[in-house]
Formats: C-alpha cells, structure tokens, sequence
C-alpha cells in the first residue's frame, strides 16, 4: 500500500484535534491556510478568537512538534473568559 504524506493543512489539523481531544485548547480550532515566510510558517485559522499562530522552524523538530508547541504557546498568551474556560476543562 502506497503511503501518501499529509499536506501540512492536514498535518497541522491533526495536530489541533488532539490538543482539543486532550483539552489543551479551550476551543476546537480549524486550520484555513498554511504560509512561509522569514524562516517561519503561519497558521490561518477560521476563527475570530484566534486568527493566526506563527510556527518557528526549528532544526530537529517534526512539523507537528512544532505546531503543537506554537499552539499551546498561542493559547497560553489568550486572556478574559476564554483563559478562564481553558482553566474549567482541566
């Protein structure tokens, strides 16, 4: 069977349902768009309460190492009622 490698929206997606599935994330996020630019990717999200999450390149890291420490550290920053939310779902 041939294996046919993920795009990194797909990759990235499924990174985002699995911090969700564990409840790292107060929200289930939805990836739009993927960009690169100046050694770093951008997630575009459909989503008014986080827009984008920038994604360093790091040497020695997967991609969705990367996404996963970049979302966890968006989240962290988020303030008002949806940090308290995250909070309830520990």
């Amino acid at each position: 069977m041939l294996h046919v490698p993920l795009t990194m929206e797909a990759e990235a997606q499924q990174v985002l349902d699995q911090l969700w599935g564990e409840k790292l994330t107060p929200f289930a996020l939805t990836v739009g768009k993927i960009t690169e630019a100046d050694g770093e990717y951008t997630i575009h999200f459909h989503d008014s309460r986080i827009y984008t999450c920038s994604v360093p390149t790091a040497n020695g890291s997967s991609f969705s190492e990367m996404v996963r420490a970049a979302v966890l550290a968006r989240v962290a920053k988020m303030s008002g009622p949806l940090h308290d939310a995250q909070k309830g779902l520990a």
